[in-house]
């Protein structure tokens, strides 16, 4: 039943991913959570269990996506390259930052960043473009908050990445698609350092890698990478305001939860 619940899970994740570039972590995130409470996870490790497996099941969803619209030509190759140098480091850091706060407080900063992103989606609110692309150093710095923001919050960076990129001149579905690229590395480096960084920490369950729940990342990673494209293809196709919104309804009750 718990497995059903992972399949689902990623179908939907995998749909956002494409249609939003939002890499699907901010609803892979919070039913975590709550499947690992239910499963008695031990509190004190299931919060940081829940982000690092959101972020390992978030590679899998961005390779499909991004072959989705890279076949379209819509990545820029170029700003990936130098944000993805910046996403490295700033993954690590992430990490580090996130394994520091103990997990009450992580589930409520994930609340606030939550509620954030509803806001933005709900009123489709978008910085407008008055700028250019900047050079190599400001893409490598954006990329690494962007990273360790990302790497605390266990997801794929497109809330930030997208906003970032339509502020500087990139049409949507061009920014929409690197923010999809950026996700693989967000998800690689961070993924990985929350393995490391947890591979002798108890109470884990059995099948965890460290902060990655195997049987989660699989479940996942089987619909998502299918769906991911989907929703790749629908963002070329369909206007989704409304499913914003719905969406940011979503997200608003999953942060309000979670700070109260």
């Amino acid at each position: 039943m718990v497995f059903a619940l992972y399949l689902v899970l990623g179908a939907c994740a995998g749909v956002l991913a494409g249609l939003f570039g939002v890499g699907g972590g901010m609803v892979i995130v919070p039913v975590l959570i709550f499947s690992f409470t239910a499963q008695g996870v031990a509190p004190e490790v299931l919060t940081h269990l829940a982000v690092g497996t959101s972020l390992a099941t978030i590679a899998f969803t961005s390779i499909s996506s991004i072959r989705e619209h890279h076949r379209r030509g819509a990545v820029r190759w170029l700003i990936f390259v130098w944000l993805s140098l910046g996403i490295l480091v700033g993954g690590v850091f992430g990490a580090l930052t996130a394994l520091a706060l103990q997990g009450p407080l992580l589930q409520k900063v994930i609340g606030v960043f939550a509620i954030c992103i509803a806001i933005q989606m709900g009123f489709d609110l978008r910085p407008k473009a008055h700028r250019e692309v900047p050079g190599k150093p400001g893409l490598t710095a954006a990329g690494g908050v962007i990273g360790w923001v990302s790497a605390i919050i266990g997801v794929g960076g497109g809330s930030l990445t997208v906003p970032f990129l339509a502020w500087n001149s990139v049409p949507m579905q061009q920014a929409v698609a690197t923010s999809a690229a950026c996700g693989l590395p967000i998800a690689l480096i961070s993924a990985l350092s929350f393995m490391v960084l947890g591979w002798n920490v108890e109470p884990l369950p059995e099948w965890s890698v460290g902060y990655v729940y195997l049987p989660a990342v699989l479940g996942i990673a089987l619909t998502s990478m299918f769906f991911a494209r989907f929703g790749a293809q629908l963002a070329h196709r369909l206007s989704p305001k409304l499913l914003k919104r719905l969406f940011a309804l979503l997200l608003l009750s999953v942060g309000i939860s979670f700070l109260i």
